[in-house]
């Protein structure tokens, strides 16, 4: 997390690293990283202005990371599959993939001396596995009365940061004080805090706007950041142009990325139950926001369990809202959490759902070629580009205008079963943190487990359907899924015919209730 220092608040602070809650025997392993790539290269936009000051003297403490290492372990991370580390040589080529799965959990790298193969002989295994700060860029976006938004200032100054400028600034803001924003930009995911200050200044219009955000290949540890941006949004209102501060960050916490991307790792680990507490879940890193589940279930209700089906489903979920956008960000990243399957194979044949955060106009191009994703946006026109997804969100208005996910739609019998299981689990863990003092366990843990053991149960029971002399799909397997053999039966057909997995459905009595 990020620690504001007493000495200087806007320009000293330190990063202060959470507390492990199982202190005793060897630290766990950190999640792995999204995608690595080299950074995006153009010519400078017009606009921005070059820095003026240098970084010595304002007070950013924080160690620097070595970049002398001739291999290194490149991993990326989805909210829905197994982790496979591929070692890359210092020339590049690939390594040895290594897959590290047991049943539904995720075992840790074996200590040092027990694998001739180990990837860094001399490292811990924590400092094997440490997810490093990458940090891209670092820039400020402010908005102008004659030009509109435009990047002011930004380190690497040859980076290409086109559409950042409305990424980092979402439509709509004008009429809020503050905001955070998550959103792609192509490999790389940003943050960028906004906030809008009352200035006496006709050449303003009375009101002063900027975002201060950075870009990362990851956007597992980019809520570690979030303090330190939002006084630095505050700075460069009240100080416009002091870009020292920035400067020192960028040079204290720039990537070292690799030349190509051969060492890629296409997956993300899983955990099981007693991993889950002392790791948080990858996904999880995105900004540790207390309650964030919790005002997710609230917000949508039963509504959840038809979210989950389309995750599961793999489709292009849509999420509108006025701003702020910052927790509508939130429900971007918990969708992504409904699709969570550990089990080995599972889900390599089929497209990730990726979080795309925050979109707007300038990203039609690339939304045309997304077959899954989970985005939000604050513009209401996206509503009537219909082909660029399946399910739109409008408040806690789910719905799809393809005709064959209608039947989705409604909330059958086994969805409120389940529901009413996941809400008596989360009474059951609040209270026995009232009443016990039980802090092993959040409701971060029992969402993210809940899912991902109802995924579970379902691809299990299917495969092990499809391995059987007799691959037919009965009410019994159905119900026994935790499905509703009515109900659900036009979503097992789209889950068979996605995942491709070859089963028969039979379903006695589907003319009746």
């Amino acid at each position: 997390m990020v620690e504001q220092s007493d000495r200087a608040p806007l320009l000293d602070w330190e990063e202060i690293p959470p507390p492990d809650p199982n202190q005793a025997g060897p630290p766990p392993p950190q999640p792995p990283r999204e995608e690595d790539a080299p950074a995006e290269k153009s010519s400078q936009p017009a606009g921005r202005r070059t820095p003026t000051g240098t970084a010595a003297g304002t007070g950013w403490s924080s160690s620097s990371s070595s970049s002398s290492a001739t291999t290194a372990i490149a991993t990326t991370c989805s909210p829905s599959r197994n982790v496979t580390a591929v070692v890359a040589s210092g020339d590049g080529s690939p390594g040895r993939p290594r897959t590290d799965l047991c049943g539904h959990g995720w075992n840790r790298p074996e200590p040092l001396g027990t694998d001739r193969n180990v990837p860094f002989p001399g490292l811990s295994v924590r400092d094997q596995w440490e997810e490093k700060d990458q940090i891209v860029a670092v820039f400020v976006v402010t908005f102008d009365t004659r030009s509109g938004n435009m990047v002011e200032w930004c380190l690497p100054h040859d980076i290409n940061l086109d559409g950042v400028e409305f990424k980092s600034m979402a439509s709509g803001s004008h009429r809020i004080t503050s905001d955070f924003i998550y959103f792609r930009k192509g490999c790389y995911f940003g943050l960028a805090c906004f906030a809008n200050m009352p200035v006496e200044s006709e050449l303003e219009r009375g009101a002063r706007m900027k975002s201060v955000g950075i870009l990362s290949p990851s956007y597992t540890l980019l809520y570690r950041y979030m303090h330190f941006l939002e006084n630095q949004v505050r700075h460069q209102l009240q100080c416009p142009g002091q870009y020292s501060p920035l400067e020192a960050f960028y040079e204290d916490k720039k990537a070292v990325l690799p030349p190509t991307g051969n060492g890629l790792v296409t997956a993300c680990p899983t955990w099981s139950v007693t991993t889950i507490n002392r790791c948080m879940h990858p996904e999880m890193k995105i900004t540790h926001p207390a309650g964030c589940m919790s005002q997710f279930i609230q917000f949508f209700g039963e509504q959840i369990m038809v979210l989950w089906k389309f995750a599961l489903l793999r489709k292009r979920l849509l999420i509108f809202s006025p701003p702020p956008v910052g927790v509508v960000c939130y429900r971007v990243y918990c969708c992504c959490c409904l699709a969570n399957v550990s089990l080995p194979g599972i889900g390599i044949s089929v497209p990730e759902l990726r979080p795309f955060f925050y979109i707007n106009i300038a990203d039609i191009t690339a939304l045309e070629t997304e077959m899954s994703y989970v985005a939000c946006t604050t513009e209401k026109i996206f509503e009537e580009k219909k082909e660029l997804y399946d399910v739109y969100i409008d408040n806690q208005n789910v719905k799809t205008h393809r005709s064959h996910l209608q039947p989705l739609l409604r909330v059958n019998a086994a969805d409120k079963e389940k529901y009413r299981k996941l809400t008596e689990q989360r009474q059951m863990l609040l209270y026995s943190q009232e009443v016990d003092g039980d802090c092993t366990s959040n409701e971060e843990d029992l969402f993210i487990l809940f899912f991902m053991e109802l995924n579970n149960r379902i691809f299990q029971t299917l495969s092990e359907v499809a391995g059987s002399t007799d691959p037919t799909l009965t009410t019994e397997h159905v119900r026994a899924m935790g499905l509703d053999p009515q109900g659900d039966r036009s979503f097992l057909v789209d889950l068979l015919e996605v995942y491709g997995i070859d089963v028969t459905l039979v379903i006695d009595n589907l003319c009746c209730p």
